[in-house]
């Protein structure tokens, strides 16, 4: 999301000889109208709301989760500013509920719908569930936001979780750190198994037990 710092500046240059200066509570509204996309007409046009369901649909094909939390009393440039401390892979965007609602229609995450109140801004996590949700959380902490912007739900694949079920399924390993784990079990086992399998009278059986114990990292 572009700043609108520099069309506001661009405006007032423009009207400077024939109207007031804007009042904060206008320079407020036309903030708001940039963080819903309407800023720069993307998301008012036909052709903007076209394009706006199509990249929510790209973002859905390579999501992992997805994420709600309410959008409004947001600054643009704290939003701005919090996309940066996001883990690669998971992208922040408000989505109106209606153009929303048409970009899950026929994918896995249709049931989100049921989360479709209110302003949202939706998170389209690829991986890093638990960075994302810190992330956020210690965003919320500094900005103020707390108790007024507390994560709304989230839905994998069909199904939908309220704050605490997505809180949970942050504190899960993430899907690198599993990769990881069981490549490291299954280098150790060919190693472990040939070494008790050459023992005098040790059954194969016996040999696969303490092979995947050591994978599981019990001592014997």
């Amino acid at each position: 999301m572009k700043s609108i710092f520099g069309t506001l500046c661009l405006a007032a240059t423009a009207t400077a000889f024939t109207s007031p200066v804007s009042s904060p509570q206008q320079i407020r509204t036309a903030a708001d109208t940039a963080l819903f996309g309407g800023g720069r007409g993307g998301a008012t046009t036909l052709e903007g709301k076209k394009e706006t369901v199509a990249k929510v649909r790209e973002l859905l094909d390579t999501s992992e989760m997805i994420i709600t939390v309410p959008a409004s009393g947001i600054k643009v440039s704290q939003v701005q500013d919090f996309r940066r401390s996001l883990p690669a892979g998971t992208t922040v965007k408000v989505v109106k509920n209606k153009l929303m609602s048409r970009a899950i229609e026929g994918t896995p995450y249709e049931t989100a719908g049921a989360m479709l109140q209110g302003a949202n801004m939706w998170f389209f996590i690829n991986e890093d569930i638990g960075g994302t949700v810190k992330n956020w959380n210690t965003f919320c902490k500094s900005s103020g936001l707390l108790e007024s912007h507390k994560i709304l739900g989230g839905n994998i694949e069909g199904t939908n979780y309220d704050a605490n079920g997505v809180t949970a399924i942050s504190k899960l390993p993430s899907k690198l750190e599993l990769i990881a784990k069981i490549a490291g079990g299954i280098n150790a086992v060919p190693t472990k198994l040939a070494r008790v399998v050459k023992a005098p009278g040790m059954k194969v059986a016996r040999a696969i037990k303490l092979a995947g114990d050591e994978v599981n990292g019990v001592s014997q």
